[in-house]
């Protein structure tokens, strides 16, 4: 596999030196569920859900893609120092350590800077990412969810579509996407795609624990994501007992894999406008 970035690479738990081609073939091969996300920890934020339901189960395994490089990451404390190359390399190292804690097939590290990934007419992004998807051949893509309001975010997501609609039409998984920088409590309850996150709760904790850089460097994402994830679960249902004590939530993008001529933008759109007409019929009720 070429990777085109200074600093990318293919990190495989349990082979301690650089993976050789077949080895990376491989373990892409026996990937059942793929998160691309923009950032380190991004994909321990929004997938967690798919990483315990792979976690040590026969038949299923999980495998990560973090598009950016690391670099302008906030920093204070230990890292207030650090150089963007030393963060660069520390946030490569706290990914490659979740991948080994998650178990996952493996880990792809495509280092661009977060620039590039902004340009719509990145073409050899789409052609990367068009590569370990035909590797890899999921059976579901998770990524951002295009309501979400980093703008880094939002164009890995739009980046994955390009790539999926590329592909024939057989190998276009299920596309879903997930919350980070914007939750999805918003959308109307039946819109909504639920992970269950309770399971494994030390290994959740683990896998956003090793982020050190963020943690110290002023950024509680451990905390916060949890949070979320409780706060789901509780207020997902009013009138019923919680379900499980962790969810997170997911927007099914699969139309926008499939059917090439959706515009994303009405697509999103559809769902903002189906909330706003629930919110205006139920305080239409008592006025």
């Amino acid at each position: 596999m070429t990777l085109s970035q200074t600093g990318a690479g293919v990190f495989i738990p349990g082979i301690d030196n650089k993976p050789d081609e077949g080895q990376i073939a491989e373990a892409l091969a026996r990937t059942t569920d793929l998160c691309i996300g923009a950032h380190q920890d991004d994909i321990e934020i929004m997938a967690y859900g798919p990483i315990a339901a792979c976690y040590g189960k026969e038949g299923r395994r999980f495998s990560g893609v973090t598009v950016t490089d690391g670099d302008g990451s906030p920093r204070t404390g230990h890292y207030a120092e650090f150089t963007n190359q030393q963060m660069k390399d520390i946030r490569a190292v706290e990914q490659n350590q979740a991948a080994l804690i998650g178990r996952y097939a493996a880990q792809v590290n495509l280092a661009w800077p977060s620039s590039a990934v902004k340009d719509p007419a990145n073409r050899a992004l789409i052609d990367e990412l068009k590569a370990i998807i035909l590797a890899a051949s999921p059976e579901t893509i998770y990524t951002h969810n295009i309501a979400d309001k980093h703008d880094t975010h939002v164009a890995v997501a739009m980046h994955v579509i390009r790539a999926v609609r590329e592909l024939p039409m057989y190998k276009r998984p299920r596309l879903i996407g997930m919350e980070v920088w914007r939750a999805l409590d918003w959308l109307c309850d039946e819109d909504k795609v639920v992970q269950n996150t309770a399971h494994f709760p030390n290994i959740s904790t683990a896998l956003l624990g090793v982020y050190d850089s963020q943690i110290s460097g002023g950024k509680r994402y451990d905390l916060a994501a949890q949070g979320r994830r409780l706060a789901n679960a509780t207020f997902f249902a009013s009138h019923a007992v919680d379900d499980c004590e962790s969810m997170s939530f997911g927007i099914d993008m699969t139309p926008l894999a499939k059917e090439s001529d959706i515009s994303p933008t009405a697509f999103i759109m559809g769902y903002i406008d189906k909330f706003k007409a629930e919110v205006e019929r139920r305080v239409g009720q008592f006025v």
